[in-house]
Parts: C-alpha cells; structure tokens; sequence
C-alpha cells in the first residue's frame, strides 16, 4: 500500500482520468460477474425439463430466495414461450453484457494512456531538472550509464507497475469478490474450496515474489553498468580502437553481460513459476470441485445447470489470481526502479544565495575576485586539494595560474562559479562573497573557455548562442571576434550547420574558437581561461590566442596555461605546488627568482629548439 501512495504522488495531476478508468475498470468487473448468471438459464434451457414443476414460493421476494423466485419466473417463461425464443433472449443479454463488459475495458485503457504518459512525462522531466540542479561532486562519484538507465528503464518500470496497481486495486478485487459471492450464494460448502485455494495461493505467491524486489534492484543497478560501459566504450572509441583494446573492453562487458543475465534469469523463473503453479493448483481444486459437487448433484442437492455456472464463476476466480500474480510480480520489479528514480530525487541540489540579486555591471571591467585563505578538498577524500592560497586579481586586471598536474589550478577555476564549494575560507567578486549570491546571478558574470571545449549536436549557432536570446549581428560579431567567421561560412549551411555529437565534424581548432565566440557573445566581466591553447596546433593555438587577447583585454581574468605565450603577458603571475602557491610575481620578477618559474621557461625554451 505505500507503494500505492508514493506511486500517487506522479498520477495526482491526471485524477480526472485515472477516475474514469477506475470507475470503466470497475463497471467491466460487474458485467464480467453479472454475465455468471446468465449462463444459468442457458444451461437450464439446454439440460432441464421440468419446468412445470416448479411451484411459486410460498415466501416474499428476498435474499435468501432470490434465485427460487428467479427460477420460478424464468421457468413461467419457457412455458408461455417457445423454448427457442427463451434461448435467443437469453443468448442476446449474454452478448450485450459481455459486449459492455469489453466497452468498458476499452474506456478504461483509453483513459489510462493519457495517465501513464502524463506520469513517465513528470518523473523524466523532474528527474531531468535534478540532475541539471546537482552539483559536480555529484557527478564525480557517479556513473553517466547509470543515470541513463534510471531515466529511460526504470522509469518504464515504473510506468508497468502503475498500470499493475490500477488493474490490482481497481478491477481484479470486483471480479473476485462477485464470483465468490456468487459461488457462496449458490454453495456455501463448495464455496470453501475457493476460499482454501484462495489462502494457499496467496501464501505461495507471497513466497515466491518476496525476494523479486531486492532481486529487481540488483538487476537495475548492473543494468546500469552495462549502460555506462556502453557509453563509455562509444565515448573513447578512438582510443579503444588506436590501442587494440577490443578485447579488453569486449571482456569487461561480457561479465557485466553474463552478470545481468543470471540476475534476470533467476528472476523470470520466479516470476514464470507463479503463473503454471497457480494453474496446476486450480485445475487440482477443480478436480475436487467436480468430485464433490458431482456427489452434491447426484443426491439431489442441487442441480446440474446450477453446478455448471458454479465452475464457470470458479473459472472467474481463477483468472484474477493469476493475474495478481504478474500484477504482483511487475509491482515488485516497478518498486525496484521506483526506489532508484527517488534516490536520485533525493539528492541535494545546488544551495543559491540569500541575495535576490545581484548588482548590474555596466562596465566590463568593474569585477575584481579575490580568493581568501582558501582550502578545498573532495567530500569523498582526506587529502587536501588547496592549503591557504590567496590572491586578487583587480578590475580589469589578469592573473595566470602555473604548476604541474593535479597542483590544484583546475580546481580553483571550479571553485569560483561553485561547481564544487570551498572547504574553509572564502571567494569574493566585489568584496561579496561568492556564497551570498544566486547561482544563476553569478554564473552571469563569468565566461569560461576550457581545456575540452563541450560541444553539443546542433547547428553552429544554437552551439555560440546556447539558448540566449541575440541577434544576428551579434552573433556574427562574436565570431569573427573569436576567429571562427571564416571557417563557418565555409562549411555547409553556415551557422546552421549541423556539427555532430559533440563537434566531431570540426578540428580541435574549431572547436575552441566556437567556445570562445560563445564566451565573447555572453560579454562577461569575469573570464576564466582553463588550458584553453594546450590542446591545439601551432597554427591553431595563434588564431585561438589571437581571439582570447581580444576578449581579454579590459576584463578580469583569470588564466591557466602551461605554455609561456599564454602566460607571459599577465600581471601576475602564481605557481602553485601540491595545492599552495609557491612563487607569485609578473614575468620579469619571476624570472629574477631563478626558482620553480625559471625551471619552467628554460624546459619550454629547451622543447622548443
């Protein structure tokens, strides 16, 4: 039942259809058991003689002789009337009933489909906007495979299980608990057969569906591997077929593979043995139903055409309870996928600012940043990434960040728009703390130009413009800023060219003159600038160098670059070292140090002869 309710939560919106399909779901229930006794009659009609001997009851109409005073009626019918035309009456209500029977089926799946829709539609969009609200921490402990699974399989699973709770909850019960009543209105003592089989069933498809939810769960999770491998293995495809490695990535998706496949294999059967176990268990009942009711009509006790509709509304309980078997089974394997599209509902978003807003700068250069004692480390690690560094950079100013790999510089550039948050000290842009300010509001102030330009499947200018609303001239403007003009117009459709998954029909060079034209056209006060040029070939690293000294210049910037032409120009100059800064000063007092700066221009001066 709290499956029920958490699963409500998604179909409240929809309640004016999920009303009428439960109330379609129920009016098919009652013709399906109305259409039991009107097969009475029939066989009545077709086996029994003695009309003219049923006598009218001595007592009133009621509910314990409701079905002597239908007999009696019916038995008045035949009589007046040809047996033939009592037949086709009978034939013809048998018909209509079961005709709405299936009317009301239709309406109720009709009106179900905009319900299922409806809810797969929320539970992706709402886990859609989670995951664009998470921070990076996030992402850096968890797999991409895995969350495409959760938001296309699971949610599916999700969808299957609510229709298998409606058709649990809202139809099955009526047509079980009409046949019953019927069955106990006929035979109180045949009637106790159903109710034991009733109880075994239960029991035994209690047991064998008591582990699939754990087991679904499981399933879930290394389907998910097996996605992120998937995903993964196309991402790096260059890499895998430039090294060989056919084999070693075939290896690892082979026993995520075979792993999936034991999971799943083990829960199939478990599922499959419910369906034939409740078969064999019916027809063994119906065998002592047949046994005992035989004995029942041979001494008189009741009737043969009587008996016969008995088994047919049996057969109407029998049906129900195999169906609540899958039910079941597809409610437990739904709550597995359920329990993984919460958990990443769940998860904490990104914390905005208490400022509602943030001031407007009507100058480019009117932002200065300053990094105060500040210390960082993973959520997930001991080990300190930062140690007290701080510095300044003022309006208009730039300041370029140096050291080897993994000495912390990428991870002040993620500091600054709070991709991941400082651990103790504080980040100010205008004497404002970082932490103060909406995340939208300060993300407005910066532009950023990475190592790895992102890129999406899309045409050149929804790329620069990424949803912004510019004008052509503008957009124009920014590329020929940003050296990227000229190579565009070349191209097929000019900047509604179409440039593939993730850029691939453009060069390296391209590419990141595209991510410079995007950063130019946001005009940004803020710039931060992370390996933009390492990447690149010569040629390319001076038209992409070019475009990144003309949006720099009178804006506050933040540079990290391992090559000297990147570099040299800046007004300040920090090396860092296992997460401190060592050495700071402009090009010239570096140089007069002769100490971990000098190392690095003379090793670039020794590359390049």
């Amino acid at each position: 039942m709290k499956s029920f309710f958490r699963l409500l939560r998604w179909v409240r919106p929809y309640r004016g259809w999920l009303l009428l399909s439960i109330i379609s779901q129920i009016l098919m229930a009652a013709f399906t058991v109305f259409s039991i006794p009107l097969l009475q009659p029939v066989l009545h009609l077709l086996f029994y003689e003695g009309y003219e001997e049923i006598e009218k009851p001595a007592e009133a109409l009621g509910l314990g002789n409701l079905s002597t005073h239908l007999k009696y009626h019916f038995a008045e019918y035949v009589m007046e009337y040809p047996q033939s035309r009592a037949l086709l009456m009978v034939c013809c209500a048998l018909v209509v009933m079961f005709a709405l029977k299936n009317v009301f089926r239709y309406i109720g799946h009709y009106c179900l489909i905009p319900v299922r829709n409806g809810m797969v539609r929320d539970i992706r969009k709402a886990m859609y906007e989670r995951m664009l609200g998470l921070p990076m921490s996030y992402y850096s402990e968890e797999r991409k495979g895995d969350l495409l699974s959760r938001i296309t399989n699971d949610i599916q699973l999700v969808e299957n299980s609510m229709i298998s709770v409606i058709m649990f909850i809202f139809r099955e019960p009526f047509i079980l608990i009409g046949a019953l009543l019927y069955m106990l209105f006929i035979s109180p003592h045949l009637c106790l057969f159903v109710f034991v089989l009733m109880l075994v069933i239960t029991f035994l498809i209690g047991s064998i569906s008591r582990t699939l939810k754990k087991k679904s769960l499981k399933a879930q999770n290394q389907l998910g591997e097996l996605v992120s491998i998937t995903d993964e293995t196309l991402s790096g495809m260059r890499v895998v077929k430039a090294y060989g490695a056919e084999g070693f990535v075939s290896r690892r998706f082979d026993e995520l593979n075979d792993g999936y496949r034991l999971i799943m294999t083990r829960i199939l059967r478990r599922r499959d043995l419910s369906s034939p176990l409740t078969e064999v268990m019916g027809i063994s009942v119906v065998a002592l139903l047949l046994w005992y009711g035989g004995q029942m009509v041979f001494s008189t006790d009741l009737d043969a055409p009587t008996f016969m509709s008995f088994i047919m509304a049996f057969y109407f309980v029998i049906e129900p309870a195999k169906n609540f078997s899958s039910a079941y089974y597809n409610i437990q394997k739904g709550m597995g996928g359920l329990n993984r599209v919460e958990a990443l509902l769940a998860q904490e978003v990104e914390q905005d600012g208490a400022v509602a807003q943030m001031p407007t700068y009507t100058s480019t250069a009117a932002t200065t940043l300053e990094l105060k004692d500040v210390w960082f480390r993973y959520p997930s690690s001991d080990l300190w990434v930062l140690k007290e560094v701080s510095f300044t950079i003022a309006a208009g100013k730039c300041i370029a960040l140096v050291g080897s790999s993994g000495a912390g510089k990428s991870t002040i550039a993620d500091l600054i728009p709070r991709f991941y948050d400082v651990t103790r000290g504080t980040i100010l842009i205008n004497d404002q703390d970082i932490n103060d300010w909406k995340l939208k509001d300060l993300r407005s102030l910066m532009g950023i130009v990475s190592q790895d330009p992102i890129l999406f499947h899309d045409t050149i200018r929804r790329n620069i413009t990424l949803g912004g609303n510019y004008t052509d001239a503008q957009i124009l403007q920014a590329a020929q800023a940003a050296n990227a003009h000229d190579f565009i117009s070349t191209t097929d459709a000019g900047y509604e060219t179409v440039i593939g998954d993730r850029g691939m029909k453009l060069s390296g060079g391209q590419r990141q003159r595209l991510s410079i034209a995007r950063a130019i056209l946001k005009n940004p006060p803020l710039l931060i600038l992370d390996e933009a040029t390492s990447a690149l070939d010569s040629e390319s690293e001076h038209l992409v160098q070019a475009a990144l000294d003309a949006v720099m210049s009178d804006r506050t910037t933040l540079v990290i670059a391992h090559r000297l032409s990147t570099i040299y120009k800046a007004d300040e100059i920090l090396i860092l070292e296992e997460g401190q800064v060592i050495e700071r000063g402009n090009h010239e007092e570096l140089l007069a140090m002769d100490g971990k700066y000098r190392q690095f221009v003379d090793f670039q001066a020794f590359a390049a002869e």
